[in-house]
C-alpha cells in the first residue's frame, strides 16, 4: 500500500501549479511579440505571394511580346531594305 506524503502532494501541486503558469507566461510573450511584429510590420510595403507571381507573369509575357515585335520589325525593314 501506498503512503501519500502530503508535503510531498503539496510540493507536487506547486510544482504543477508553476508549469502551467510559466506555459501561459510563455504564450502571452508569445503572442504579444508576434502583435507587435505586426504592427511594426503593418507600415511597410509588402506585397502578397499572388500579387508577386501576377505582376512576375505579365513581365514574362511581356518580354515575350517585345521579343515578337523585335523580330516583325527587323523584317519589316529587311523588306523596305532589300
Amino acid at each position: 500500500m501506498q503512503s501519500e506524503n502530503p508535503i510531498l502532494s503539496d510540493f507536487v501541486k506547486v510544482l504543477n501549479g508553476a508549469a502551467g503558469t510559466l506555459a501561459g507566461m510563455t504564450r502571452e510573450a508569445r503572442d504579444a511579440a508576434r502583435e507587435r511584429m505586426k504592427e511594426a510590420m503593418g507600415g511597410l510595403d509588402f506585397v502578397s505571394r499572388e500579387e508577386f507571381d501576377a505582376v512576375k507573369d505579365m513581365a514574362a509575357r511581356a518580354r515575350d511580346e517585345n521579343e515578337r515585335l523585335e523580330a516583325r520589325i527587323a523584317a519589316l525593314e529587311a523588306k523596305l531594305g532589300g
